[in-house]
This record gives C-alpha cells, sequence and structure tokens, in this order.
C-alpha cells in the first residue's frame, strides 16, 4: 500500500534526497504486520519477516540485517574495513527525515560473507521495534555478529 506522503523540509540531503524534494510528493510505502520503522518519523522500514539476523552490531550497539527494506534511500557506495573484513557498503537513510539509519551491503570480498551482498544493515538504536518501543544503546549486551568496526 502507497500513501503520499510530504517531506519536511530537514536540510539533509544524502545522495538522492534532492531529487526526491525536487519531485515534490513523496509516496511512501505502509508495510502491513510486524513492522520496524523510523524512531524520528514512524515511516517504515521493514517487516519482522524480511530479518535474516539480529546478533549483528556496529558502532553504537546491536543491529539488524534485513533482506529488504522499503522508504530509504541509498548513498554514494565506498569501502569500509569491517570485523570480517572488506566489503563496499552505501548508507541509507529515511525517506522522509533522512535520517541515517544503517548501510546495505554491496560487495562482500570474502567468499564467506558473499551471502550479505544486497542486505541491509539498520542500527537497532535508530528504529522502533514491532511493539513501538524504541531501543537504547546497551554496551554491555553479548554481540556474536559481524559489523562496523
Amino acid at each position: 500500500m502507497e500513501n503520499s506522503k510530504a517531506p519536511p523540509c530537514s536540510g539533509v540531503s544524502p545522495s538522492g534526497l534532492v531529487d526526491l524534494f525536487e519531485m515534490g510528493r513523496l509516496f511512501v510505502i505502509d508495510l502491513e504486520g510486524l513492522v520496524y520503522s523510523c524512531k524520528h518519523c514512524q515511516t517504515h522500514f521493514a517487516v519482522t519477516n524480511d530479518i535474516i539476523s539480529k546478533s549483528f552490531h556496529c558502532k553504537h550497539g546491536r543491529a539488524y540485517l534485513f533482506d529488504n527494506v522499503v522508504n530509504v534511500t541509498v548513498g554514494e557506495k565506498e569501502h569500509r574495513v569491517m570485523l570480517t573484513g572488506w566489503h563496499t557498503v552505501a548508507d541509507i537513510f529515511c525517506v522522509s527525515c533522512g535520517s541515517l539509519v544503517g548501510w546495505k551491503y554491496e560487495i562482500a570480498y570474502d567468499k564467506s560473507q558473499k551471502y550479505k551482498e544486497g542486505k541491509f544493515i539498520i542500527e537497532r538504536f535508530k528504529v522502533l521495534g514491532p511493539d513501538g518501543g524504541g531501543y537504547d544503546m546497551n554496551h554491555d549486551e553479548p554481540m556474536t555478529g559481524s559489523d562496523e568496526e
């Protein structure tokens, strides 16, 4: 389902977002079921069925690996050294408010990491969960996955 939503004038213009502003109206996809959404503007990002792993982490705490996400813009590709080696990634931003919410794996250079290609990381503390609650950063939680260094 899609609905029309005028974007706020946030002044944030990550790659591609300016073009959306110039087009006038923004079409945002509203997902059904248990969803993860932006903690700033409640724009839907993904459904629970698209979670591949909840055991990833980044410098801010836990993160989720998703197979599919919606309502994001993808920034410039860049090479990053992560705990699992070199990857080419692109930051992802909320299409409604411009908040940086995670990144997309474009290329994994290690054969054991190829499953990440085309997948999305969303940082847990930047989203509201299916129950509508937010997540606090907790660096004391054990983290077993791999992510940004």
